[in-house]
This record gives C-alpha cells, structure tokens and sequence, in this order.
C-alpha cells in the first residue's frame, strides 16, 4: 500500500505513529469480529429462468438509420419492463423530436456510462464509437475495482484533503459497481506480503484506515496473516525473511464484457449506438439566445465499414474519446491546447501456477518506488502495471522492457525455485492513460488527479481521466453539467447508482447449476456463461449446438484449455455488435488477453462462424484473417519474418489441432 523499503524518515515518524495509533483504534471498534454476511435467500436460490430472454436489440443497420433520421420513437412496454425499451422506427411530428439531445462521441467505459445516465433520465442520445466498444483503454485496465491504496497514503503524508475526498468516493463507487453488475465483479482479497517486523503495524494501520473511509460500503475487513499462513494462501512466495502479510480486499472484474453491458443496458433504454462510426466533422451555427454565438449543431458522422456519410443534429456534443479526447477538440477548435499527456500501462499474463488462484499479491515498493499487482483473472495470472509517457496508438505494443521490468519484480516475490521467463508469458498488451491537464487551470502543465470536465465556446463537451471504478460518478456528473449547458429537461436525477446492468436482474451464483443440467454444459463452461452474460447466459446456451457426445451435451469449445464456446460468437454477432474477429476474440470472450497462441488456433473457427452471421466473401475472410494476425502482434505475438500466419492459418482451416508455437506453458 504505502512505498518504502527502509526505515521511513524522522520528520514522518509522528504523522505515522498517530496515524497507525488512531486508525487501530477506530479500525477495531468499527471492524471488530462480525457474523460473516450472507447474500439473502432469494438472491442465491433463485435460479429461474428471467422474463424477458426473448428481447433482441436492434441491428447495426437499424442504428445506423435512426442516427441518419437524428431521431426515433422509444416506447417500453409493460411486459418488456421498465428497463427494456424496444425501438420503433416512427417519427414525432415536432420538429424539435428529430433531434439527438446529446451525441455522445466515445464507446469506452466513460462513454457508454455517460450514454446510460442520460437515456436513463429520459433524454434521447445517440453514442458513436470509431472503433469497437472497449477497443481502447478501458479493455486494457489491470481488471481492479479499487478505491486507490496509493492516493491514500499521500492523503496522509501529504495532508490532501482532495486525494482523501478521491479515496472516499471511489471506495462507495466500488461498492455501486459490486452491486449493479453483480455476475461481472466480485471482492478480491489482495496480500501484502510483510519481510520487516516494523511494517506489519505499518500497513495493517494503512489497510485498516482504508476500510474505515470504506465505512458501511466495505467489503471485508482487513486481517494480517503468519508466515504459514501467507505461504499456504500464496505458495510461490519467497520465503527468506518472510514475516508474515497483511491482506486486504479490493473488487475485481471483466472490463470489457463491463463496457458491452454498460452499452447494451443504454441500447435496452432506448440509446441509438454504433460501432465502428466516427466523428468527422462538427457543424456550427449562431445561437440567438447566446447572443449569436456560434455553437455546435451537428455532426458528421462516417461508417467506417461502408465509407458512407451522414449528418446527426444534436442539442450537445460530449467528447469521451479518452487518450484521443484532443482529436475531437480540435475539430471545435484546430488552435486548441492539448490536454491529454497519454502515459502507457504494460501488463502481462502468466500462467495460474505463479501465483495464487484465489488471492492477489500486491508489491506497495518496487524496484524503482512504483507499485505492482499480481492477480489471479479468468484462470491466469496478470501482473502490472507500468506508468511510462507515450505516444498515441490505437493498438499500442508493449515495450521489451517494460515487459521485463514486471518479470523482474515478479520474480524478487517468488521462491528461488520458481522463475518467470520470458517464453512463459501467454500475452502482453500495453493501454494508454489519459491523464488530464486543466485547461481553465493558471498551471496548465500540472495534470489534475481525477477527472476534468470542460466546455468549449462552441459547445463541445469533454470528459476526460478519471479511472473504471468511477466510471458511473464521472457519468453522473457530466450529465449534470450537460442538462444545464444544453438546457437538457431531464425526467429526474440519475438513478445509475441502483440501475442494475444487463444480466443481473435475474442473476445468482448458483444459477449455472440450472444451465448445466438444462444444456448439458461442461461444469466449467456454465459457470463461465453465467458469469460473462449473467441472465442472458441463457440465450447463448440456446445457440450452441451438439457436441455429439454423450457429455457434454452441448458447448463445442473454441480451444480445449479455456471455456470459450462457438455459441457465444453466434451470440456476440446478434447481440452485441461484434464486426470483427478481433471484436469477439479480444473483447466480447477475452482469449487474446489469456493466452495468443490459443487465439491464432480459435480464429479460423471464429472467421467460419461470423462469415456465416454477417455474411462475409472470401475477401473479407482473408482480411479479417491478416488484420486479426497484426492486432495479436500487439499482443505479444512474435512477429517472425519467415512465419505466415495467415498462410498457416488457411491451411490448417478447419482442423481443430494445437499449431506447433516455440514455447512450453506461455511464449508470447
């Protein structure tokens, strides 16, 4: 949690000696040995069927046309329910109903929870994304949901009363998000490992303060461990000088299936949304009531997958583009200063054997004072991350040394019988931070430490920073903004901080139970339905086809290791917007992110199956074929000058055989 390897220095031992005296105290009264919580009864045990399986979104296609008409008729019904809207394409007579309240320019986790705020308030909102839905940073976070054990302790030290204002609201965020999309996120204990007798006060202290800002929305309470202990949780640790640990707990979650659900809860509200369509252009027009002002009306918007072009009328622009946020600000305005210092965050995966498979370990000093996480995700094990200034790339590759730079710290944690080697990574990706400077600010070189909010005289809106676990309060609050910059007439509040995502209505953690014994799924690959798709596991269970065995009945899996099945591509092109192979491979099931060489063998699979959804020719297979090749070469896929890929790949089609990879366990 708080940096150090050596003795801190005497002009702090006070600050701390109070600090660890009063957050104990306070920490013990408040978190004193309870009955462990329970989820209520019918929570658990409910494992019926949800309602409303039979709903469908709207096409791409369809999207694309009411963007063209900026304007379409939502009506909900009463057996869809409240958070269902099914999309009419009638028109209101008023002029003033062909009109977009907002346009939303961004498909990331700040778009898409901005996209939901809004449509949830009643307002009509068109969300474009040039890329695919998550494409960018917010697929390529380090999976936590966290309240920022770091900005607490230069709360502390360095008596910021905005760094612990930052804390606290992340810490009640966190518990928003465990609680809106329940099958996505779950707690995370993580371990301080502790090899000085004088930390253990130390970081038990900081942990147990980090709880007390928690209040009523803390998970569990922090406890410390015995050497025995954190070697039994944690088996890979060095044990040299091992003292004991500290361990404490944060949220964990799937990012980009996150976003998706984000996304896919506004499309149910009634949102228009459109991958693969970007901002090319921003119209303006003198504005009466500001005195002729010339503000934005519309926008040109370009489908990226047929060239074609349309004009969308709007009453707001919202910029949240995250790293490209200055892309779309000088199309407002070419002269404007830039605000987004882009800084690259490197991570790896290992395999599970690393590491723990239930409990993350976290490093709060490494080598050079920054701090790393080991955790266990989706049956791997991912460690990072790095902070490094960068420049833009919508598929930015990890750098060598940086890679090696985590191995290193991985391996000062690790047993000297236990070494992570290079050829033993499954995937590497690097994603890019927006971090933020204030435009309004006198200092416009410092960066601000959360988010900022701005609006130009011509009416673009920008949100930009902020980090996933406040994704929602940053929504809420660049809505507010909005309704009175755009003179919006909302039909109340937000109401995102008990609106639960799609797939948690009806969702236990039990329910894959009930799927397995339905289908006849492989234990693993209904437990990971459930908790990709929550309720709407359902639906992709009832696209998958015969294995033609006697167990498992049905679920033909992409790659024999990882419980990825052809349903769920099937499901992925008909419910959520998936145009390319990397869309499905990368971010509607994470495989590129666990393991490359088994997403080079799944993609062939993958091209048959969306050739077959969206009607590809064989041009469009071969392109999706290289394409997808170039994108798992930012993923840590060697690029080798005498090795084809797309060669092997289309020789190999249809087997379902591992293709020879120069590695053992990993070899990214």
């Amino acid at each position: 949690m708080f940096r150090g390897r050596s003795y801190m220095p005497g002009r702090r031992a006070f600050a701390v000696t109070t600090t660890t005296t009063l957050a104990v105290g306070s920490a013990y009264l408040y978190f004193r040995p309870q009955p462990i919580r329970l989820e209520d009864a019918s929570s658990v045990y409910d494992v019926k069927r949800p309602v409303n399986l039979s709903w469908k979104p709207p096409t791409r296609d369809q999207m694309l046309a009411h963007l063209g008409t900026s304007g379409i008729y939502v009506s909900r019904t009463q057996e869809a329910g409240p958070e269902l809207g099914e999309v009419k394409g009638e028109k209101k007579e008023s002029e003033d109903d062909d009109i977009f309240d907002l346009l939303i320019v961004g498909g990331g986790a700040t778009g898409a929870g901005t996209a939901l705020d809004a449509v949830s308030r009643g307002l009509k909102v068109a969300c474009v994304e040039r890329d695919d839905f998550s494409s960018g940073t917010s697929s390529k976070s380090t999976k936590l949901v966290h309240g920022g054990v770091r900005y607490l302790q230069k709360a502390i030290f360095e008596l910021d009363y905005e760094q612990w204002k930052l804390v606290k609201e992340a810490l009640r965020e966190r518990r928003i998000f465990l609680d809106t999309a329940p099958h996505l996120s779950h707690m995370l204990p993580i371990l301080l490992p502790i090899y000085n007798w004088w930390q253990l006060p130390y970081y038990y202290a900081g942990c147990k303060l980090y709880d007390v800002l928690a209040g009523k929305e803390n998970m569990e309470s922090a406890y410390w461990v015995g050497k025995g202990k954190a070697l039994e949780a944690f088996p890979t640790l060095k044990k040299e000088g091992l003292v004991g640990g500290v361990v404490y707990y944060d949220g964990q979650h799937n990012d980009s299936r996150m976003n998706i659900s984000i996304m896919m809860t506004a499309v149910q509200h009634g949102a228009v949304v459109a991958n693969y369509t970007e901002v090319t252009e921003l119209h303006k027009k003198a504005d009466p009531a500001r005195n002729g002002q010339e503000r934005i009306y519309a926008a040109t918007v370009k489908d990226n997958l047929t060239g074609k072009t349309m004009k969308v009328r709007c009453r707001g622009v919202i910029n949240a583009t995250g790293p490209f946020s200055d892309g779309i600000r000088q199309l407002d305005e070419p002269s404007v200063q830039n605000i987004v210092a882009p800084s690259a965050g490197v991570h790896i995966s290992l395999p599970s054997y690393f590491g723990s498979k239930s409990m993350g370990l976290l490093d709060p000093a490494t080598s050079d004072g920054r701090v790393i996480f080991f955790l266990p995700w989706q049956g791997v094990l991912i460690a990072g991350t790095t902070d490094s200034p960068t420049s833009l790339s919508q598929n930015p590759i990890p750098d060598e040394k940086e890679i090696q730079w985590i191995l290193d710290e991985v391996d000062h944690y690790l047993s000297p019988d236990v070494k992570a080697r290079r050829e033993d990574i499954l995937a590497a990706w690097s994603g890019i931070r927006p971090l933020v400077k204030d435009p309004d600010s006198k200092n416009t070189e410092s960066l601000v430490r959360n988010h900022i909010i701005n609006t130009s005289k011509g009416g673009l809106m920008t949100i930009a920073g902020g980090k996933w676990t406040t994704y929602r309060a940053m929504a809420e609050e660049t809505v507010d903004a909005a309704v009175k910059e755009f003179n919006l007439k909302p039909n109340g509040p937000t109401r995102t901080h008990h609106l639960k995502l799609i797939g948690g209505h009806a969702w236990s953690k039990v329910m894959y139970i009930k799927l397995l014994q339905e289908y006849g799924l492989e234990t693993e690959v209904a437990k990971h339905l459930s908790e990709s798709y929550g309720d709407r596991a359902w639906t992709v269970a009832s696209f998958a086809n015969p294995t033609g065995e006697s167990w498992p009945k049905h679920g033909i899996r992409f790659y024999r290791r990882y419980p990825y099945i052809e349903a769920e591509c099937r499901y992925a092109c008909r419910c959520e917007y998936a145009q390319t192979a990397v869309d499905f491979l990368a971010r509607r099931i994470r495989l590129s992110f666990l393991d490359i060489h088994a997403t080079v063998v799944a993609l062939p699979r993958v091209i048959d199956i969306m050739s077959e959804e969206l009607g590809w020719d064989a041009k469009r297979r071969a392109e999706e074929l290289e394409s997808t090749i170039k994108f798992l070469q930012s993923m840590g896929l060697g690029s080798k000058p005498d090795r084809d890929y797309a060669h092997e790949l289309s020789e190999r089609r249809g087997e379902r055989r591992q293709i020879p990879i120069e590695r053992s366990a990993g070899g990214a």
